[in-house]
């Protein structure tokens, strides 16, 4: 089964080899993400998230799912000395950055208690993967048609930080500017939860982010820093003859 639809702004891609788990399990992954999409967007007016923003509902009566979102929100703000923040000043609150990876594993989640064993669920290029190995290539930072490395996952995902897509569009929030000293940081871990969440704090947090990544536990880490330097940690699943080379 193999399905793509566009979801939150980007394209989201289903693979399930497991011929016993029917259409209605795909059904289920992206009619959740479009709930996730209606209530946690920054974007909807009518959103829970915004409602929030706009102080009509109070911190203590949002769901929890959300609850759970701005929990995980605060945990990555104070773990990096407020370099990953959702409340930035003068903007407002924007918790895609943890909804993203925390969604799309929750619709793994779902994949799997549906019976699927072998999957793949790619969201813009953040993958989480079932029943491997799997290859997921991460695109160079500097050139669109050619990768600076392949992983490969088995049970696990894989996020991106970059500035290639949108620009230097991720603030580091003890100063106030675009985060520069990186161009891009990938983070392998159990779940896209992690994964994501960590791509996204360490790239905040400019070049110490390559270090703090790594000293989480579960995470292994491929960077390409703003000299072009590529830096990965020794577990960083390389996949194939690079591997072997490593």
């Amino acid at each position: 089964m193999h399905r793509v639809e566009q979801v939150m702004g980007f394209p989201v891609s289903l693979r399930v080899d497991d011929a016993h788990v029917d259409a209605e399990a795909a059904d289920a992954v992206f009619a959740w993400l479009r709930e996730v999409d209606a209530r946690f967007s920054p974007f909807k007016a009518d959103s829970e998230v915004c409602r929030l923003d706009r102080g009509e509902i109070a911190r203590r009566d949002v769901s929890a799912d959300l609850g759970e979102v701005l929990g995980l929100c605060e945990e990555y703000r104070a773990a990096t000395g407020g370099a990953f923040d959702v409340r930035l000043p003068g903007r407002g609150l924007d918790p895609c950055a943890v909804v993203k990876g925390w969604s799309v594993q929750r619709a793994a989640e779902s994949l799997r208690a549906a019976g699927a064993r072998r999957f793949v669920l790619n969201a813009g290029g953040d993958v989480v993967a079932g029943g491997g190995p799997w290859r997921v290539g991460v695109r160079h930072p500097e050139r669109a048609d050619k990768v600076c490395t392949v992983a490969e996952l088995t049970d696990g995902a894989i996020a991106t930080s970059a500035r290639y897509e949108r620009g230097d569009h991720i603030i580091d929030g003890r100063t106030g500017r675009p985060a520069t000293g990186l161009l891009s940081l990938s983070v392998v871990a159990s779940s896209l939860t992690v994964a994501d969440t960590v791509a996204t704090a360490a790239f905040a947090m400019g070049a110490e982010g390559v270090d703090w990544a790594a000293s989480r536990a579960g995470c292994e880490v491929f960077a390409v820093d703003a000299e072009r330097r590529v830096l990965r940690t020794e577990g960083f699943p390389v996949a194939g003859a690079e591997a072997r080379a490593a």
